[in-house]
């Protein structure tokens, strides 16, 4: 299933550790909506503003999932809800940084987040 032009529902629910634990880590109707909504107002202008394929490495995770990874209970993934996207080791000239500015500066959010950067840099 499309949840945009540019991005499949497997790319956004695929976790080795679902797989390796046998944990179900499949979406409600209303997680899909929530993802299909993140992914045309997010993940598609990020998408289409740089020209590149961009790499999720965590988008929606269920409860179960979430917990057996260590992920805070008040995680906006176990909604549908958010998307980690990281690009570092990419065939790409986007950078972590690029991608996080350009939300900051373009796009409307809840929640942004300066994952294993330092003050000056999020990658």
């Amino acid at each position: 299933m499309k949840l945009s032009k540019n991005l499949w529902l497997s790319e956004v629910t695929k976790s080795n550790t679902a797989i390796r634990r046998g944990i179900d880590n499949n979406p409600t109707e209303l997680h899909i909506a929530n993802l299909k909504y993140l992914a045309e107002k997010v993940f598609q202008p990020i998408r289409e503003h740089f020209g590149c394929p961009l790499f999720v490495s965590s988008g929606y995770r269920s409860k179960d999932l979430n917990e057996a990874i260590g992920g805070s209970q008040k995680s906006f993934h176990s909604h549908g809800m958010a998307l980690d996207l990281d690009m570092d080791g990419k065939a790409s000239s986007i950078s972590n940084t690029d991608i996080f500015m350009y939300v900051l500066n373009n796009l409307n959010y809840t929640e942004l987040i300066w994952e294993f950067g330092t003050k000056d840099k999020p990658d």
